[in-house]
């Protein structure tokens, strides 16, 4: 694992101008961020080696480095999920090979359902805290030396960053919500039933990503923030509203100026 982890990073090292110190993963629908990266390069999936290949559709499958503001970034635009088949060592593959690159500043964003029953379509929720219910844990195996056997999770994601991101809402004259992230494996959308239960175990968000890319970047000791645009709810009295992926590609593209604004923004003053 560690010598296809060097042999990626050395790839991008030999054909990157920039020396990134920030990395985006975007989720579905959220890839516009892109646009906003000055001076940027790019390479497909398929061209890094022993890169998985991204299969969902609004997942467009590039590594993309350059300046977003006046910081250095790369962006994966689209990412890998354990229901496409992937195990988790290949899901998160690619925070190792950013690890490996330099990187200790990871933003995460993902599309999921709100459980909680205040949020509405097109709400952004920064994620607090997150409840892993994903099959298979990104960890498990022998330990990859870049982090402890037993690492941390008291601070997932940084309370510093959650409370800046709540300013720089604040400021916009924006609702930002708050809240917890549930991750399960898909690629079915949740039952009514399901949603309920997820309630109750005190998630205010669910999706089907992030939360293997952030244990293995708090694994790697990268500081993370994490973002969600919430593009269905669920009725807890009820049914939930029937969802599918075109929708939920459609509320993300539609909440996209507010995530780039956050984004460029926390990235300018972190």
């Amino acid at each position: 694992m560690l010598e296809k982890i060097q042999e990626a990073a050395d790839f991008l090292k030999r054909k990157m101008q920039f020396h990134p110190e920030i990395a985006i993963v975007l989720g579905t629908g959220l890839g516009s961020l892109v646009h906003e990266i000055a001076d940027k390069q790019e390479f497909d999936y398929t061209d890094i080696p022993h890169f998985p290949e991204s299969t969902v559709e609004g997942h467009r499958g590039k590594f993309i480095a350059g300046r977003l503001g006046n910081r250095e970034v790369v962006a994966m635009q689209g990412r890998f999920h354990y229901y496409e088949g992937y195990d988790m060592k290949e899901v998160t593959f690619p925070i190792r090979v950013m690890h490996a690159l330099g990187i200790r500043t990871l933003f995460v964003s993902n599309a999921a359902g709100g459980t909680h029953p205040d949020f509405k379509v097109g709400d952004l929720m920064v994620i607090t805290d997150h409840i892993n219910l994903f099959p298979e844990h990104p960890l498990r195996g022998r330990n990859i030396p870049y982090g402890p056997r037993f690492p941390d999770m008291s601070e997932a994601y940084s309370k510093e960053w959650v409370d800046l991101a709540a300013r720089i809402a604040d400021e916009q004259g924006w609702t930002i919500r708050q809240g917890v992230y549930l991750g399960s494996q898909g690629p079915t959308y949740e039952t009514p039933a399901e949603y309920r239960m997820f309630r109750l175990l005190g998630a205010d968000a669910v999706g089907m990503s992030t939360i293997p890319e952030v244990i293995v970047a708090r694994h790697c000791g990268m500081k993370v923030f994490g973002v969600s645009v919430i593009t269905n709810v669920a009725a807890m009295a009820g049914a939930v509203a029937e969802a599918s992926h075109e929708e939920v590609q459609q509320a993300a593209d539609a909440a996209q100026p507010r995530m780039t604004t956050l984004m460029k923004e926390l990235i300018n003053r972190i």
